[in-house]
């Protein structure tokens, strides 16, 4: 087991090129075995997540290449279709290998993902458009089988607009004959990312970005040579994280993919400065507090939410962050309180009390998000804290050590045998 031991140690503006999409190349890298070629994937961020599906890829007797950001993976002219290692429940976005094999292969038996635990996270939205699409399911304990004779074209109208959701149904979609439309569906940055990987493949996806995806199904996909959105999440926790410190300037992201999150700190008045491939943000003595919802995209992300409620204990007044999608997502408010924060979970609103100041201490990260609050939270103090489990984050950050050090903050990853 991991953990990080981190304090500040000099105080400047943070600088940083922001990393390849973490929520776009998981599912991206899943697509790449429904192609008839080879797949070249350019900026794939370098994360634990990644290296878990290049793992399960290899497993499958699939040929990988992974070096500064790039992905060459091998077309295999038959894809086996049992997915049952270990791997697979170390993370839940294996579970994009449901839509690709039914495209690919029409059948898997895969192991239930794991991933963080955020509370209610059914998949059946996934297995109930499936089911729409001709598809055979059996759910024993802890393995799922999906099979069908042939996917059949379906109008899909989902619950929620959930991204796995609508990500999986396009995959599934992609080479079945007719028309696919899924209503109701996710609008991310990512869902398009994906979407225009598919059509750089051959596929023919409309409509991603939109409330409704139309997929018109294709025989075969060919050869891709395709370059990986960056991460907002990154780049907002960063930004977030320059907030707090001496400001920052995160590079390589266009201001829009953070529209809700730079309003939102314009509004508390912070001066920023965003561009197509540049966010700029400065110091601001006394910031207004925050209040917000959490919400699908275009509304502001829960992924977050949990770095937010960091800033908000630096801030005078009540903030609420209040939080709609996942019903625990308060992982990291035990931790900060042990540093000194002041917050209060009622119903499903965070009510942080500022301005307080945070100690360090020794905590303990239970999520992807939660761990980066936690990350944040220390570099406010000048004495060392240590994160224990700090491997969630190593989940969705790229180097972290050192992008940490470019605002001034000493962080160390230390095995930790206990």
């Amino acid at each position: 087991m991991m953990l990080l031991k981190i304090r500040r140690v000099a105080n400047r503006k943070g600088v940083i090129n922001v990393s390849g999409a973490k929520n776009s190349a998981l599912p991206i890298i899943c697509a790449s075995l429904i192609s008839d070629g080879d797949i070249i994937l350019e900026n794939v961020p370098n994360i634990v997540d990644v290296t878990t599906l290049f793992s399960i890829l290899r497993k499958l007797g699939y040929n990988v290449a992974f070096a500064n950001n790039r992905a060459i993976i091998k077309r295999k002219k038959r894809t086996p279709y049992k997915i049952l290692g270990e791997d697979v429940k170390k993370m839940r976005g294996s579970y994009y290998f449901m839509g690709a094999l039914l495209s690919k292969r029409k059948k898997i038996m895969i192991a239930n993902s794991g991933g963080c635990n955020l509370g209610n996270r059914p998949i059946n939205y996934h297995l109930e458009g499936f089911k729409k699409m001709g598809a055979e399911i059996k759910e024993e304990k802890d393995i799922t089988t999906i099979k069908a004779k042939e996917l059949c074209p379906a109008t899909i109208t989902l619950p929620f607009p959930s991204v796995g959701a609508t990500i999986n149904l396009m995959l599934a979609a992609i080479k079945t004959k007719g028309i696919t439309t899924i209503n109701n569906s996710a609008k991310e940055p990512e869902i398009v990312d994906v979407a225009n990987f598919l059509n750089s493949m051959g596929a023919k996806v409309f409509g991603a970005g939109t409330s409704s995806i139309t997929i018109n199904g294709v025989e075969k996909l060919t050869s891709s040579h395709y370059h990986i959105m960056p991460d907002r999440i990154e780049a907002g926790t960063y930004l977030i994280l320059g907030a707090m410190l001496d400001g920052a300037e995160i590079n390589g992201i266009n201001g829009k993919y953070l529209y809700s999150l730079i309003s939102l700190l314009r509004k508390s008045g912070f001066h920023i400065f965003a561009s197509n491939n540049q966010i700029t943000i400065d110091k601001e003595k006394s910031p207004n507090v925050i209040n917000i919802t959490i919400g699908p995209y275009p509304a502001f992300p829960t992924d977050l939410g949990q770095p937010l409620a960091v800033l908000a204990t630096q801030i005078k007044g009540t903030s609420i962050i209040k939080e709609t999608i996942f019903t625990n997502r308060y992982s990291h408010i035990k931790e900060l309180n042990k540093m000194g924060a002041k917050i209060n979970v009622v119903d499903n609103q965070v009510i942080i009390d500022g301005t307080t100041k945070l100690n360090n201490a020794h905590l303990k990260a239970y999520d992807l998000r939660g761990a980066a609050s936690l990350v944040l939270a220390a570099s406010l103090n000048e004495n060392y804290s240590t994160i224990e489990n700090i491997h969630p984050f190593l989940r969705g950050y790229e180097k972290p050590v050192e992008k940490l050090a470019n605002f001034g903050i000493e962080a160390q990853l230390i095995r930790n045998e206990n």
